[in-house]
């Protein structure tokens, strides 16, 4: 989000987020400072810290992406998630400094699973006199080359809400981005290896096994469901054996699947390469939310570098946002004037 922001034109202060493994990548990458500290432990002084001039700035923005596990439709489990009411913590802060601006990204699942969470913000928004907008968006009508939908909510306290325009219909005009526009210019390499020179272009190993199911899998947009029997999964044998896109291949002339936090694990989605045998890279991961090829993933595993990619705001989506946030900006201007 933050990387989207700066890149139209919107002068980030600071990023929080309750895991200091993140903070290399954060600062190195962006220039802001990394507050690394749950939202609910927040403090005014954290905030006048980085925002000083917070009681009389007159284009203040508060951006919460709160974790989407609690309202994911991945998520079976029907004990309550302990990060469900983080979005009403953000809310309060929101109602302390009533800051111009305010947007907040999440999976659609927040009006189902998370309703009475989301319904007490729009509650909270309105008894502030907020105006908003949100919608269920897909990044891939903004450049990304993924099948991503996501909720956002813009909302002002100074002018009219206005979601970003969509720039790809899929039409010959203007067409959506492809795995293959996003991954065909990196040099091939196998399971288990690093190419030097390109940050992040490493393939996780895999077992024997699971390199003799990706061989098995056709090229280009192929399943298991191309497997012999000798290689297909126990779980996978009964009539109802779960989605197919486990262990399959991306297509090369189409738009990449939602990437997840173990987007770069062949065993937990349409992972595969579309021709070389192994998962995607990071590299190609971050490419495909359209992060640049300069931007450096930091961290002392390979979950935790995977974890920030897939589950990152796609930057071109993040870029949108920003430039709508930028001409409500001007439109408030306009209006004063």
């Amino acid at each position: 989000m933050t990387r989207g922001l700066l890149n139209a034109g919107i002068n980030v202060v600071a990023g929080i987020d309750v895991c200091p493994d993140y903070r290399d990548t954060y600062v190195n990458n962006n220039q802001v400072p990394f507050v690394a500290k749950s939202i609910v432990d927040i403090t005014e002084t954290d905030i006048l810290n980085v925002l000083p001039d917070i009681q009389t700035a007159t284009d203040t923005l508060f951006v919460g992406c709160a974790p989407c596990q609690p309202f994911s439709q991945q998520r079976k489990s029907v004990s309550e998630h302990k990060d469900k009411f983080l979005l009403s913590a953000f809310g309060t802060m929101i109602e302390q400094y009533k800051p111009c601006y305010v947007l907040i990204e999440n999976v659609p699942g927040i009006r189902g699973k998370g309703k009475e969470v989301f319904q007490s913000f729009l509650d909270l928004l309105k008894r502030n006199k907020y105006d908003y907008r949100t919608e269920v968006i897909n990044a891939k009508k903004y450049g990304v080359p993924q099948n991503r939908n996501r909720l956002v909510l813009i909302a002002s306290r100074v002018t009219k809400a206005i979601l970003p325009e969509p720039i790809c219909d899929g039409s010959e005009d203007h067409p959506y981005r492809t795995v293959a526009d996003a991954l065909r210019h990196f040099p091939p390499i196998i399971a288990g290896q690093s190419y030097d020179g390109i940050p992040n272009h490493k393939a996780a190993t895999l077992s024997e096994l699971n390199m003799q199911r990706i061989m098995a899998t056709p090229h280009d947009g192929g399943s298991r469901t191309s497997w012999p029997t000798e290689l297909v999964l126990k779980c996978h044998k009964a009539k109802d054996a779960g989605h197919t896109d486990v262990y399959g291949r991306m297509a090369w002339e189409k738009i990449a699947p939602t990437l997840t936090s173990k987007c770069c694990s062949i065993s937990n989605g349409r992972f595969g390469h579309p021709d070389q045998n192994r998962a995607i890279s990071f590299r190609e991961a971050a490419a495909l939310q359209s992060f640049p090829d300069d931007y450096v993933f930091y961290g002392k595993s390979d979950a935790i570098i995977s974890r920030q990619i897939g589950n990152a705001v796609p930057v071109l989506l993040a870029e949108a946002i920003g430039h709508a946030l930028i001409q409500m900006e001007q439109n408030a201007i306009e209006t004063k004037e």
